[in-house]
């Protein structure tokens, strides 16, 4: 496969923007494809408020926020990303949206071009039928918030090609971060362990196990952990944990996956965690 010089980001929300950051950060030159300018603006805004506060904590300087601003472009016409040398799809969590979409740009871009999925709870087998060539498809899952987190998942589904794999090994490593290789299974890794073990907590969380104060305290003192399982959640989003727990219990089955029943009230009542100011640990000390 060749050079990656120029990536192609599908959607500028805040994982799109995330990562959007993290690409031209490495020195690449990136195109931002959104359905409409007031989306392209939100994402422009998102981006810049992150480097800023970046600039103000001293970890970056103006004119280093300024060279990054300036590597990144924006359109709305997916036949501008025509000399993509890798596309990352980064769009809302719904298999028809993601489909159709990655339909359209594989059609434009190389035929061998490779194009990956940030998806973190859709099936990136499934979402390869959609794509042309789909040997050069898979998964390159970051974890929000972009910048600041290491890890990235590279999912192998059953239709990559090897090469593809190693050269997005490769890539993300030249953009600073630490890959994993997994298979395509309901969470892949990190989600696979992390959703059954949130789940357990709020279900005894449930069953007045302990405040979610003295949870949180309990598993940062006993295991050393930075956060809490229930400030974790918070940050997360309960309506973002929900939706993989769902979607991962859908895919096989498996009770461990299912939403617990506190969860979904919590989210049927809007009770979101920190993007709102109401959830376990925000907003009040205890939500029983």
């Amino acid at each position: 496969m060749s050079e990656i010089h120029t990536v192609a980001v599908l959607g500028f929300g805040t994982m799109g923007a995330g990562i959007v950051q993290v690409v031209a950060q490495s020195g690449r030159s990136v195109t931002v494809l959104e359905t409409d300018q007031e989306r392209i603006e939100a994402g422009l805004a998102h981006l810049r408020s992150f480097l800023d506060g970046g600039v103000r904590r001293g970890k970056l300087t103006e004119p280093r926020r300024d060279e990054i601003l300036a590597r990144v472009a924006t359109v709305t016409d997916v036949a501008e990303l025509a000399a993509a040398d890798l596309v990352i799809e980064a769009v809302t969590e719904r298999a028809d949206v993601k489909r159709d979409l990655l339909a359209r740009v594989s059609a434009v871009v190389g035929a061998d071009t490779p194009i990956v999925t940030n998806t973190s709870a859709l099936s990136v087998t499934d979402l390869a039928g959609a794509v042309r060539n789909p040997r050069r498809f898979a998964g390159l899952h970051f974890f929000n918030p972009a910048p600041l987190m290491k890890v990235v998942e590279v999912v192998r589904a059953l239709q990559s090609g090897p090469d593809v794999v190693a050269a997005l090994v490769a890539f993300t490593e030249s953009i600073g971060k630490d890959p994993v290789v997994v298979r395509d299974r309901p969470g892949f890794l990190v989600n696979h362990l992390l959703i059954p073990y949130l789940n357990d907590v709020i279900a005894e969380y449930d069953n007045e196990l302990a405040s979610a104060e003295d949870i949180d305290t309990a598993i940062k003192l006993g295991l050393g952990y930075r956060l809490g399982p229930l400030e974790l959640l918070d940050l997360i989003g309960l309506d973002v944990h929900e939706h993989a727990a769902r979607s991962a219990y859908e895919g096989t089955l498996d009770p461990h996956f299912a939403p617990p029943p506190l969860l979904r009230q919590m989210v049927a009542a809007g009770r979101l965690g920190a993007k709102n100011g109401q959830g376990f640990r925000t907003g009040k000390e205890d939500t029983q």
